[in-house]
């Protein structure tokens, strides 16, 4: 499916803000997963009601449609919605696990806006610099991953967020005295609907006997 395509399935339901399809960095295939925002929110409420368990044109099974979060916070919402996925493909590590999954479970994970636009300064969009928005730094949008294992380094989340779009840089945090992790870490990654997909697959991913909790990072989180 499209990016044109996608809109043309959503935009019966309403005014569409912004819509993207995830492709991969280096393939430039699409990941089959795409986000829309709409304008208001009884339109992506209509959205769901339409379009969940129905069979867009080309797919071989339905798509599963809903909000990732509560829909009565006051922000317009973001629509993530799964698209056919081609049996062929396969994914490294946890994005192949979670296509996978999409595939075989037809669920869907879905990301929730925090503003009207997207927090991503392309295509004339709006920028948030300065805002008090969970995650942003001014210079990317910043995860925390926590109960990582004490042996666990960068490259861990090197592997982990990689296949998911552009990663600006990767910190864990270790104990002073012996140079363990500290069971958290940080991960800064540069495109929000990039970001917002890694949460959204990583979080209760199980990443050898644990389960990993990410989220975007507030006030509250672990200081780095």
């Amino acid at each position: 499916m499209t990016q044109k395509e996608l809109e043309q399935l959503f935009s019966q339901y309403g005014r569409i803000i912004t819509s993207r399809i995830l492709v991969d960095q280096v393939t430039g295939v699409s990941r089959g997963v795409g986000f829309i925002r709409f304008d208001k929110r009884i339109e992506a409420e209509e959205a769901i009601k339409g379009l969940n368990g129905q069979k867009p044109s080309g797919a071989t099974e339905p798509i599963t449609v809903k909000f990732a979060n509560n829909p009565s916070q006051k922000s317009s919402q973001a629509l993530l919605s799964q698209l056919y996925q081609s049996p062929n493909r396969r994914y490294p590590g946890p994005l192949h696990h979670q296509a996978q999954r999409f595939r075989l479970d037809n669920l869907l994970n879905m990301a929730y806006g925090v503003k009207r636009f997207s927090p991503i300064t392309i295509d004339g969009m709006t920028s948030l610099v300065g805002m008090n928005i969970p995650g942003h730094t001014g210079t990317g949008w910043c995860i925390f991953v926590y109960n990582l294992s004490p042996d666990s380094d960068e490259s861990v989340l090197w592997q982990l967020f990689g296949p998911f779009g552009a990663v600006n840089n990767v910190k864990v945090i270790r104990d002073f005295n012996t140079n363990k992790c500290k069971g958290f870490g940080f991960v800064t990654m540069t495109n929000y609907d990039e970001a917002a997909m890694a949460i959204a697959s990583l979080n209760g991913y199980r990443l050898g006997d644990r389960v990993l909790q990410v989220s975007f990072k507030t006030n509250k989180a672990h200081k780095s």
